[in-house]
Parts: C-alpha cells; sequence; structure tokens
C-alpha cells in the first residue's frame, strides 16, 4: 500500500501544526526563563509529540488544563502534542535553543508540504494531458 500526495500533505501539515504547538510552548518558556528569578523558579512547559502521545509519569506532573488553552491558542489541531510540567531552571538560553529547534522542524514539515503540493499539481496536469 502507498501514500498517494493527499496523505503526505495531510501528514505534512500535521507534523506543522504539532510543530507550531511545541513553538509556541517552546516561546512560553523563554519569556517565562527570562522572568525568573533564583527565588521563584518556573514552572517549564516540555512537550511530548506522538501519536495520541500521553504523559509517561518519568517526570514532572501532567499539566491537563492549561494544555487544552494551549491547543485552543494552536488552532484545537495539536491533539499528537501532550504537555508536562516541570521545574524550570531559569535558563533562557537552553529555551532558545528549543525554539530554534522546533522552528527548524515546522520548516521541514513546510518544506515537505511544499514538495507534496508540487507533485499533486504535476499529476493534475499528466492526468490534463
Amino acid at each position: 500500500m502507498g501514500f498517494s500526495e493527499m496523505d503526505l500533505l495531510a501528514s505534512a501539515a500535521a507534523g506543522m501544526s504539532a510543530q507550531r504547538s511545541v513553538l509556541d510552548i517552546a516561546a512560553r518558556n523563554v519569556a517565562a526563563a527570562q522572568a525568573s528569578t533564583p527565588g521563584h523558579p518556573y514552572a517549564r512547559l516540555v512537550a511530548h509529540l506522538g501519536a495520541g502521545a500521553e504523559s509517561s509519569g518519568d517526570a514532572g506532573e501532567a499539566f491537563d488544563t492549561p494544555a487544552d488553552s494551549l491547543d485552543e491558542a494552536a488552532g484545537g489541531a495539536s491533539a499528537a502534542v501532550s504537555v508536562r510540567s516541570e521545574p524550570g531552571t531559569g535558563d533562557a538560553l537552553g529555551e532558545m535553543i528549543a525554539v530554534l529547534d522546533a522552528q527548524r522542524a515546522y520548516e521541514q514539515n513546510a518544506s515537505i508540504f511544499d514538495t507534496a503540493k508540487r507533485l499533486a499539481e504535476r499529476t493534475i496536469d499528466v492526468g490534463r494531458g
């Protein structure tokens, strides 16, 4: 069984949606890290990607209610992203690296989407000719 152009488009769009949620979480962590003080650490959010992503219980506490509001802010399409809370270290540089990683992953999914779109357009052109 092979993938059609539409399957590829849907997969890339789902990846972009998930990475946008991860990017939103990472940006929130940057702001929280910059605002934290040694006496007042921040609650760092950690995103876990995967189909039906669930909390593994290995670190931090489940962070249910704000994850729902993050999903709504991200368009409600981030079902493959689960969010956990853990104590933050105040490391804004580390949080900025997470932002760059999420941005890079989003761009990779956007590139795949663009390639699939061009493939679908060519398939339509061949069908017309």
